[in-house]
C-alpha cells in the first residue's frame, strides 16, 4: 500500500507540528507556506502543564525550547505620571516555559525540513474533492491532488474558508485590536541566563501601551469595531495605530516615533474562532490550530496546537489512515479540550474601555480571585488524557 499523501497549509507552528507527526507515521508531507520564508521574532509564546510537556518531549524538542527560552517578564501597569498602579507576574503571561513564535517554528521546521517538502511564497486558492483525493490549485503553482488537505494557517484560515464557508460565520471579533511592534528583547543571541525583566504598561479607557523602554518591544492593544484595512498594507496600519493613540500620554508619544521605524510590525484583531459546534473536519479536509480553535492571546493557542497536531496524526496511524473515522475522533477529543480556548477575551481583560474598569482590573490583579483564575488555566492546559499511539515508523 502506497503511502498517504498529504498537503499542510500553513508554516508557523501547527503546521510544522503536523509535519513531524504524520511523517513519523509515513505520511508523505507537504508544506505550503504564504510568505517569502519562515517569519523570524514576533511575540512570545508558553506552554503550560504536564500535557504540552509530555507532547513536547515526545518530539524530542523540550529541550531545545528549554535552550530558547526567553527570561520571565513582568509587567507593572502605571498612571500617565508614570506611578504604579497595577501588576502582573510574568509567572501568569509566561506558563512554564516561553519562547518567541519564531524560535519555535525554525525548531519545527528544522526536525521536518529533511524529510518534508516545502513551499514557500505560494498559497492555496482553490479545493475541490474528488474520488482520488483533493484536487489542489495554487497561486503560483501547478495544480496537484493530495489524499488529505489540513488547514493550519491561522485565524484568517483560507482553507477554512474554501472548506466550511466566509470567515464571518466562523470567527467571532472580540472587540479589540492589538499591535505587536519590534524586535523581542529576547531576539538578540545572550551568552549568559536570560533573567526576569520588567514592562511597563499604560491605560487610558479602551486602550493599552506596554513597553520595556526605549527600542524595546512594543503591545499595543485597543477597542474597535470590526475595521476595514488591507491586512497586507503595513504603511495604512502604522497610521491607524498611531490614529487611535493621538493624543495619549505617558510614554505612548516616543512608541509611535520609535514604532514608525520598527522593521517587526503585526496588527490584528481580537478574535475566537467558533468551531466546536460543527467539528473541525469536512470530508477529506481537516482544520488544526488557530485555524481551527484560535482565540487570540488566550493564552492556549499554542498548546492546543500542538496538542491537536499530536492527536490528529496519531488518531490517523490508528486507524491505519482511514481518515474518516480518525478525524471523527479528532473532533470527539479536540471538542472537548478545545472549551478552554473559549472564554477568554484579552481585550477586554487588558484594556477596559472605562476608567471604573482600568481600577477594577489593576485590583483583580492582586486579588485571590486572580490567583485562582491562574490555577484554573494551569488545570485547563492538562484536562485530556493523551492516547499511546502507534510506534513511529521504523527509519523515522
Amino acid at each position: 500500500m502506497r503511502n498517504q499523501t498529504v498537503l499542510i497549509s500553513g508554516a508557523s507552528i501547527a503546521g510544522p507540528a503536523l509535519a513531524f507527526w504524520l511523517n513519523h507515521y509515513g505520511f508523505e508531507v507537504t508544506v505550503v507556506e504564504r510568505a517569502a520564508a519562515l517569519r523570524p521574532g514576533g511575540q512570545a509564546i508558553d506552554f503550560k502543564g504536564a500535557t504540552h510537556r509530555t507532547v513536547l518531549e515526545r518530539m524530542g524538542i523540550w529541550d531545545e525550547i528549554q535552550a530558547h527560552r526567553t527570561g520571565t517578564t513582568d509587567t507593572v501597569f502605571v498612571d500617565e505620571n508614570g506611578e504604579r498602579v497595577g501588576f502582573m507576574s510574568g509567572d501568569f503571561t509566561g506558563g512554564d516555559v516561553e519562547i518567541l513564535r519564531g524560535d519555535l517554528a525554525e525548531i519545527m521546521y528544522k526536525r521536518t525540513l529533511g524529510d518534508c517538502e516545502y513551499v514557500f511564497g505560494d498559497s492555496i486558492s482553490a479545493l475541490t474533492e474528488t474520488t482520488a483525493g483533493v484536487h489542489v490549485e495554487f497561486e503560483n503553482g501547478a495544480p496537484r491532488t493530495f489524499d488529505l488537505v489540513f488547514g493550519a494557517d491561522g485565524i484568517h484560515s483560507r482553507v477554512r474558508r474554501l472548506t466550511f464557508g466566509p470567515e464571518a460565520e466562523f470567527v467571532k471579533h472580540l472587540g479589540h485590536y492589538y499591535c505587536v511592534a519590534g524586535a523581542s528583547p529576547w531576539s538578540a543571541e545572550q551568552t549568559g541566563p536570560r533573567e526576569r525583566a520588567t514592562a511597563y504598561g499604560f491605560n487610558a479607557p479602551g486602550r493599552l501601551a506596554i513597553s520595556g523602554g526605549a527600542k524595546a518591544q512594543q503591545l499595543y492593544m485597543f477597542a474597535a469595531p470590526e475595521l476595514s484595512y488591507d491586512r497586507n498594507d503595513v504603511t495604512a496600519q502604522r497610521r491607524l495605530l498611531a490614529q487611535q493613540y493621538a493624543g495619549l500620554g505617558w510614554e505612548v508619544p516616543r512608541m509611535l516615533a520609535e514604532m514608525v521605524d520598527f522593521d517587526d510590525f503585526f496588527l490584528d484583531s481580537v478574535s475566537q474562532v467558533t468551531m466546536r459546534e460543527i467539528g473541525y473536519t469536512r470530508g477529506r479536509v481537516a482544520l488544526v490550530g488557530d485555524s481551527a480553535y484560535g482565540n487570540t492571546l488566550g493564552g492556549f493557542g499554542t498548546g492546543l496546537a500542538v496538542v491537536g497536531a499530536y492527536v490528529i496524526a496519531g488518531e490517523l496511524a490508528l486507524a491505519a489512515g482511514d481518515h474518516a473515522a480518525a478525524f471523527a475522533r479528532y473532533d470527539e477529543i479536540m471538542r472537548r479540550y478545545a472549551k478552554i480556548a473559549g472564554n477568554a477575551n484579552a481585550g477586554k481583560f487588558l484594556a477596559p474601555r472605562t476608567a471604573r474598569g482600568i481600577k477594577l482590573r489593576n485590583w483583580f490583579l492582586g486579588s485571590r480571585m486572580f490567583a485562582l483564575m491562574s490555577k484554573f488555566g494551569d488545570n485547563a492546559a492538562t484536562d485530556i488524557d493523551l492516547r499511546d499511539y502507534p510506534a513511529l515508523v521504523e527509519g523515522r
